[in-house]
């Protein structure tokens, strides 16, 4: 399937109501057992159904998958199937996996591989990235004597033009940190012409993106898009907390890092995992490729994969054109009187489905408390927060409120949220 449809493609009645079965709590608040609409994946992210039943299913076996006995082998025969989904969701045969206790630790570690042994005089990342990588970049460039340099944002589109990046890059840059699309606008990065024109300055460039946002939303191909490292995290692809996973390359899996002294040079993971994260995984690989046989005929994993993620891309492209231009019933924020769209992207295949939004007459923090108060669950982003400010001050916003809903949300929800966001800009 083609997914440069340009305002998207909703999914059929039938299927949306079947995709919505198979997520937790997608409309009820489990707490207080009241109705809402979560808008807020970007900061949680609903649980797969088959995910969480599976963690917890293989978490409760106490036999530990390294040893022999018959229970052990086949905890550790679903870890090792974990392994290929992990493979099949990113499209790698060579490299290794990385997993740890979150996708921000694991993209330290690669980063700091890469600083401390790795040959150059700078580091090159962008204004736009997560602490977890932009402050790994600048604490381990600190330490071995490297400079900084950092590719400035686009305030009109909410991301990082290509041309920002690569006149940053020369023969004595070491490594290049990028993220797939923006936490805040969503606006995508274009990844594969990055690495391309990036490795024409430098052939040995070393590169290594975020995708901890983008992965729910659109499809990742390490063997389209070379980067040496990439992390996510499982928790808001479907599946749960405590697990960050990445990719590292051949040459980089190689280079001096925290392991034992036993392990192959190129093995990363340190302790013993946990057998059920990864059965979690595989039911988030089988629910990807469920929805991609709904339009596809194949036996292939990644060619279902692929599919699957095409389609979530073109649900959520299209929810997210109603949400700014309307419908029938209602007027989308492009239209609705005392609300800013921020980084408003007119292109929508350019852009992962996060609104950056405001009220004329009411603060970013206030408008959340109001939200909530009707049955809806946003974040505000503001310019106090050390997770936001570098990225506001170059956008020149002050903050926002990201509205960050899921494919399986459906335009009944996007015209609740208009009328409730209507609602809340005739306050003050």
């Amino acid at each position: 399937m083609n997914d440069n449809l340009k305002n998207g493609e909703l999914f059929d009645i039938e299927l949306l109501k079947k995709i919505r079965k198979k997520f937790s709590h997608v409309n009820i608040d489990p707490k207080s057992k009241e109705k809402r609409l979560f808008f807020d994946n970007s900061g949680g992210a609903f649980r797969l159904k088959a995910a969480s039943k599976v963690f917890k299913y293989i978490d409760e076996y106490p036999d530990c998958p390294e040893h022999g006995n018959k229970t052990a082998k086949w905890l550790m025969e679903i870890q090792e199937k974990g392994y290929e989904s992990i493979k099949t969701m990113l499209n790698f045969d060579s490299g290794s996996i990385i997993t740890s206790y979150t996708a921000s630790t694991v993209m330290f570690n690669m980063i700091r591989a890469v600083i401390e042994n790795v040959a150059g005089k700078n580091i090159v990342t962008t204004a736009l990235e997560h602490p977890s990588s932009y402050d790994a970049v600048v604490s381990y460039a600190n330490k071995n004597n490297k400079e900084v340099r950092v590719a400035k944002t686009n305030p009109k589109t909410g991301g990082v033009d290509v041309h920002e990046i690569v006149k940053l890059i020369d023969k004595d840059t070491s490594l290049l940190v990028f993220m797939y699309a923006s936490n805040i606008s969503g606006a995508l990065l274009d990844a594969q012409k990055i690495v391309k024109e990036c490795r024409k300055i430098k052939p040995d460039l070393f590169i290594i993106a975020d995708a901890v946002q983008h992965a729910p939303h659109g499809i990742i191909d390490i063997k389209k898009v070379p980067v040496d490292g990439l992390n996510f995290a499982p928790y808001k692809f479907f599946g749960p907390r405590g697990f960050g996973v990445g990719y590292a390359s051949k040459r980089l899996s190689k280079l001096s890092h925290d392991k034992l002294i036993a392990k192959p040079e190129d093995f990363w993971e340190l302790g013993s995992p946990a057998p059920s994260h990864f059965a979690a995984l595989t039911e988030v690989l089988n629910y990807v490729c469920w929805i991609g046989k709904h339009y596809l005929k194949s036996k292939n994993k990644r060619e279902l994969f692929e599919e699957g993620m095409t389609r979530i891309k073109l649900h959520e492209r299209a929810l997210m054109y109603f949400m700014l231009e309307g419908t029938s019933k209602t007027q989308g924020l492009r239209s609705l009187n005392g609300v800013k769209v921020y980084l408003d992207c007119e292109d929508l295949r350019k852009k992962d489905f996060i609104m950056a939004i405001g009220f004329d007459k009411l603060g970013f923090k206030k408008a959340v408390k109001e939200y909530e108060k009707q049955g809806v669950i946003t974040f505000e982003r503001v310019i106090s927060s050390p997770y936001s400010s570098r990225m506001l001050e170059s956008f020149d916003l002050k903050g926002s409120i990201r509205v960050s809903p899921l494919h399986c949300h459906s335009l009944k929800d996007i015209e609740k949220f208009l009328k409730i966001t209507r609602k809340i800009s005739q306050l003050s």
